[in-house]
């Protein structure tokens, strides 16, 4: 590229000159390239530990005058094509303007006004495309896309200085990381080593600190591990490591791939080594800490926040914290945990000001809600910035008709939706959701219970004074969504919530409550768009309606199963991604408890979505994770018991279920229910800390047992024997208790004691470590589910394919990677399309034209040079069988084993239907799908000896017949194949030619072809005539003449006394001429050719000149006719050959014969495409000006 002109004191010092004249030099920079010797050597290894190559491109051009010492540059470039290009532009437009200068002054000032006028040129064309990277940054970017291969869609993120180790001896280098890869550059004294991991294979990332590996990362795929260590900033680095892994692992999971994020405000100035993805992926990772902080939607980002205090009257002091601003929502969380925390939607905010400073009160912040609250923060740095960003989002804050009510009306967007009348125009009874339904307003807890006596025990004197210390903490701390959440919230949570204040407290504390009010109506159009479909997840709700707690009297009748319903098919409606997944049933029943329909289904949303993630896919990822950091913590909490459970196989058994369900279905309601209160307020975190104190208190006979069977059935007792004694609502009968109880009725177990033992063994859990250790997991489980799915789809198709396990497993591996790398690298359909997790593991993955015939040019035994892509086009839709232009592993295992694995039968049969429709398209021949069509139906009706007359009419019996006719299996044989006419004929000629040109044996392969190629025209020619003579007679002397073409077949060499073969044969000598021209052969000598034509009594055309005029008037290939009527031949209509005639002319020629029946090395093809990253990288390394010497 153009450089301002910079002056260059040593023109000589570490470059070499390779082009001069009297104004301008080109030199190249030692140690780029081969040779340069010891100095050579020296710079490069310089270069590389230095980063300079990043900066100093090894390729410069610099100007000169007479005999000046002071040199100046003005171009510099990565590669000798990119240089030359300057160098000529150079010689072709300045040079001779140059000559006519006088002084050498004058000269200098031209040269550098030229080139500030042509960098000035090219900024204003770029002025629209260029991003905030800086300008070294963009260098190293192009660097690493040169040194590694990458094409101009793979993005760097940011590059480091560190050690690999390879083996015991550490390589300083540079580690480039990409969004899809991570990839390693050192050159060391000539030593190059290079490095390049997909993220998508990584199975293990982890920091640690050893006497070996002192802060060194590991990065474990399946088969390697590599160590890098002499980070500068190791934890930067490896939490950029972290994001990057697990977008990969989202790629592979649910097929998002990573999109960058061009909202983002452009930084105030460009930061020297930082990337616009490095600060798009920061800002990603901060949004995700304040979301899952304060249980905010997806949608909300985060746009600053800052140290300051805040003023709580109920403690009467300033607390301090941080304030977070988004966009709408203002935030506060003290330093100290659990001490307070706030959330502000900024719907609810009526006044924002800037109340008076003082010496005890600096720089407050007063803003005011609704619902008459007032929060005053103060110590805040930029209070009037705060303050401008604020007001901005208040005025794109849309107004509000909710002030934070627990349960907002749905009633606005309800009653705006179209009703259907029936034929007298009287409203349909086909809505499914109204705010008149019971389920709509109340509670099925409170729709059940509004009847019963109301009772005056002990329990219910418990119940309220719950009640009322609820209301005393409302009072002191705010109710709804702005209420403060302190220390004494927690405390009251882990009491218990009383049953009148379940629904309204679990949707505050889960985040529920903010997206309902913001969605108003929302719920009831999803239920009016889901209700009355039929589809998978709607068959599977079906099913599970009337497993969902059966033994509560609220889903035995038709009220709770129908709301759970709606509530399951709205929330499919929504999420089709997730769908539906047992145990959904299990908690939405839990939810329609204490909640009305759409409260429950905002729920459920908060669930599936925010607080347990990927917990309910078609996969149960997050519930498996989960289950993997259950382990990990029983391994740190409980070693001995931990040991002794692995040997039986119990955790990875019993923690699913009470995931999931969130003990729901392992524990009576009455004492689960409470767990779920908790779970709302603080998290996962509770369910892990339950779950160690149930092995903890079982510890001992746990250790006892023998078998699986055995542990289970202790824990099975233990849990169905958790009580409530505090509540008030009649016992329900627990299933499982039922099914597991014994002779001897085992103590009980209060759940408040449970709760309090699991808060003082294991409070010392943090949210943040079980995150760390989530994504440890994560990378494991979705490898093993990979894993898994491969097993799986190599057992399904081993069976009807030749190929060994192993070579399916690695072709497999082979067919994901394509399709992986499309998803980010480009490709003609989306990703979506080509991947859906809903489908069985066979049909997951498929792949495109583009990406198939990659594949079979690397994997494909029938390479035919410039036509390999044809014929991979075509053999794509012959395995397309639902034309949907994409294909499944299934199907392209099928087209593979055709041609390593199938007889010579088999593959001329594949290479045959190759050349008919569909496999031929219409552009390529478009003439001859009229031909085939028209020769197909006559054959077809004379097999069948059927004759329809048009006016004849048929009877019942008769289309009866005909229906079952074809309604039979029919295995398809070789006469079933359709017949090929004289354009698809010429086409099979071509790809045949094609494909023996790099064949040892190619010369006897083109002699054995022609031959074949000659009696096939004949046979044609022959059939042709009976065929037209066939076509006038009566239909029962069809037998009759059948020997006829037999008879003439004899005699091949026949002429035709009106040439009318000559037209067909000239036209395949013309497409072979075509053939040879775009992939010619080796040429060869003529004794060679006269060697070669003596072999057959045919007379054959050399194949290294195979052109119409030189061949011999005896040549069978040609024919008799003259050179006028061979140019201007035409294709003949008529002209047919049928398969069984291609393999019997095929098998007279044994080359042909050795040919297709050779079989070939699947393994040595994939080895070759596993090594084709590395070949494509060996080549961009070479030196340049051996490529421009090869290419001249």
């Amino acid at each position: 590229m153009w450089i301002t002109p910079e002056e260059v004191l040593l023109a000589n010092a570490l470059w070499v000159s390779e082009r001069a004249n009297p104004f301008f030099i080109l030199q190249r920079r030692k140690g780029h390239g081969k040779g340069g010797g010891i100095t050579g050597l020296l710079v490069g290894t310089m270069d590389v530990v230095l980063d300079s190559s990043a900066r100093v491109a090894p390729y410069r051009i610099l100007h000169q005058t007479g005999d000046s010492q002071i040199f100046c540059s003005i171009a510099c470039g990565s590669s000798r094509k990119e240089i030359t290009e300057h160098w000529e532009w150079l010689e072709t437009n300045l040079l001779q303007t140059l000559s006519i200068f006088d002084n050498n002054e004058d000269i200098t000032t031209f040269v550098k006004g030229k080139i500030s006028g042509i960098i000035a040129e090219e900024n204003k064309s770029k002025a629209a495309l260029e991003d905030e990277d800086s300008g070294k940054f963009r260098e190293a970017e192009l660097k690493m896309r040169k040194l590694f291969g990458m094409p101009g869609e793979e993005k760097l993120v940011n590059y480091y200085s560190c050690s690999y180790w390879k083996g015991r001896v550490p390589r300083q280098g540079w580690v480039y990381l990409s969004v899809n890869h991570l990839c390693f550059y050192s050159l060391l004294l000539g030593k190059e080593v290079t490095l390049v991991v997909q993220w998508t294979e990584v199975t293990r990332l982890e920091k640690n600190a050893t006497l070996l590996f002192p802060e060194s990362v590991r990065v474990s795929t399946r088969h390697t591990e590599h160590y890098f260590s002499m980070f500068l900033n190791v934890n930067d680095t490896f939490k950029l490591m972290e994001q990057l892994a697990t977008i990969a692992m989202r790629q592979l999971l649910d097929n998002e791939g990573f999109a960058a994020d061009h909202s983002l405000p452009k930084a105030c100035k460009t930061l020297k080594n930082v990337s616009a993805l490095k600060r798009d992926l920061d800002a990603r990772a901060k949004n995700e800490r304040y979301r899952a902080l304060f249980r905010l939607t997806q949608d909300e980002r985060l746009d600053g926040h800052t140290d300051c205090t805040l003023w709580t009257p109920f403690a009467k002091m300033h607390i301090v914290g941080q304030l977070f601003v988004s966009n709408n929502y203002i935030c506060f969380c003290s330093r100290e945990e659990d001490l307070c925390q706030l959330i502000i939607p900024l719907r609810e905010v009526s006044i924002v000001e800037k109340a008076d400073s003082s010496s005890v009160l600096p720089c407050p912040v007063s803003i005011s809600t609704k619902n008459k609250m007032t929060f005053l923060f103060a110590n805040l740095k930029d209070r009037d910035f705060l303050v401008q960003r604020i007001s901005d989002f208040l005025q794109r804050t849309p107004e509000s008709g909710h002030s934070g009510s627990p349960s907002p009306s749905t009633t606005p967007l309800s009653s705006s939706l179209p009703t259907p009348t029936g034929a007298a125009g009287e409203p349909s009874q086909r809505r499914h959701y109204s705010p008149s339904l019971p389920t709509a307003t109340q509670s099925l807890l409170r729709i059940y219970q509004k009847d019963a006596p109301e009772e005056h025990g002990p329990k219910a004197t418990k119940e309220k004074m719950k009640e009322e210390s609820w209301n005393i903490h409302f009072l002191e701390f705010g109710r709804g969504v702005c209420m403060y959440r302190t220390s004494k919230t927690r405390e009251l949570v882990l009491n218990g919530i009383p049953e009148s204040l379940r629904g309204e407290l679990w949707l505050l504390f889960s985040g529920a409550q903010n997206e309902m009010d913001t969605h108003p109506g929302y719920y009831a159009e999803r239920v009016e768009q889901a209700m009355g479909r039929c589809t998978l997840a709607t068959e599977e709700i079906e099913r599970d309606l009337h497993r969902s707690m059966p033994e509560h009297h609220a889903f035995q009748n038709e009220m709770g199963i129908a709301a759970l319903r709606r509530v399951l098919t709205a929330y499919a409606c929504r999420n089709p991604g997730i769908g539906y997944c047992q145990a959904m049933n299990i908690v939405t029943s839990v939810l329609l408890l204490y909640c009305t329909e759409e409260e429950a289904f905002w729920l459920l949303v908060a669930l599936c979505e925010r607080m347990l993630p990927d917990y309910y896919n078609t996969r149960v990822v997050g519930a498996l994770v989960d289950q993997g950091v259950f382990e990990e913590l029983t391994r740190a909490c409980l070693p001995f018991l931990y040991e002794h459970m692995q040997e039986l196989g119990v955790i990875s058994t019993i923690s699913l279920s009470w995931f999931l369900t969130l003990f729901l279905s392992v524990m009576p309601f009455d004492s689960a229910v409470l767990l779920v209160d908790c779970f709302f307020y603080e998290g996962i975190k509770v369910i892990f800390q339950v779950a160690l104190a149930v092995l903890h208190a079982n510890m001992d006979t746990l250790l006892d047992c023998n078998d699986e069977g055995e542990a289970m059935t202790i824990l099975g007792r233990y849990l169905d024997n958790v009580v409530n004694k505090q509540t008030v609502s009649p016992p329900i009968p627990h299933l499982h208790a039922l099914l597991t109880s014994g002779d001897e009725p085992p103590p009980q177990i209060d759940i408040f004691q449970l709760i309090k033992s699991s808060c003082e063994k294991f409070g010392s859990l943090r949210a943040d470590v079980i995150e760390q250790m989530r994504f440890h997991q994560r990378l494991k489980v979705i490898q093993s589910l990979e894993d898994t799915a491969k097993r799986s789809v190599v057992r399904a198709i081993m069976t009807d394919s030749a190929f060994s396990i192993e070579e399916l497993e690695e072709l497999y591996v082979h067919f994901k990677a394509k399709h992986i790398m499309s998803c980010y690298w480009g490709a003609s359909t989306t990703a979506a399309e080509r991947h859906d997790p809903s489908l069985p593991y066979l049909e997951q993955y498929r792949i495109d034209l583009g990406q198939f015939c990659q594949l079979f040019g690397a994997l494909g035994t029938w390479l035919c040079g410039t036509h390999t892509a044809t014929l991979a086009a075509r053999l794509f839709r012959l395995l397309d069988m639902n034309k949907d232009g994409l294909i499944n592993f299934k199907e392209f295992v099928t087209g593979l084993s055709g041609m390593y694995h199938g007889d010579m039968t088999e593959k001329l049969k594949l290479l045959y239907n190759l050349h008919l429709p569909p496999a031929l398209c219409p552009e390529e021949a478009e003439s001859a799908l009229e031909a085939t069509q028209v020769e197909h139906t006559h054959v077809h009706c004379i097999q069948c000896n059927i004759v329809i007359s048009v006016s004849e009419v048929k009877d019942y019996k008769y289309y009866l017949r005909m229906w079952a006719m074809e309604n039979e299996p029919k295995k398809e044989t070789i006469k079933d194949l359709r017949r090929m006419n004289q354009e698809q004929f010429i086409e099979l000629c071509k790809t045949l030619y094609n494909m023996f040109s790099e064949d040892p044996l190619e010369q006897e392969l083109y002699h054995a072809i022609a031959t074949v190629a000659s009696l096939l025209l004949r046979i044609g020619e022959v059939g042709k005539k009976f065929t037209n003579n066939g076509a006038n007679k009566p239909t029962d002397t069809t037998n009759a003449q059948a020997p006829a073409p037999a008879a003439e077949l004899l005699q091949p060499e026949k002429e035709e006394p009106n040439g009318e073969s000559s037209s067909g044969q000239s036209l395949v000598c013309r497409a072979l001429a075509e053939a040879q021209l775009e992939t010619p052969p080796q040429q060869t000598s003529d004794e060679e050719v006269k060697d070669d034509t003596s072999v057959s009594s045919y007379s054959m055309v050399s194949t290294g000149s195979l052109q119409c005029e030189d061949i011999a008037d005896d040549t069978v290939l040609i024919g008799c006719a003259g050179d006028q009527q061979r140019r201007g031949s035409i294709l003949d209509g008529d002209w047919s050959i049928t398969f069984e005639q291609v393999l019997a002319s095929m098998l007279t020629e044994p080359p042909l014969v050795d040919y297709f029946e050779k079989k070939g090395d699947i393994q040595a093809r994939m080895a070759i495409c596993k090594m084709q990253r590395k070949v494509e990288r060996q080549v961009s390394l070479s030196s340049d000006h051996e490529l421009a010497q090869l290419s001249t």
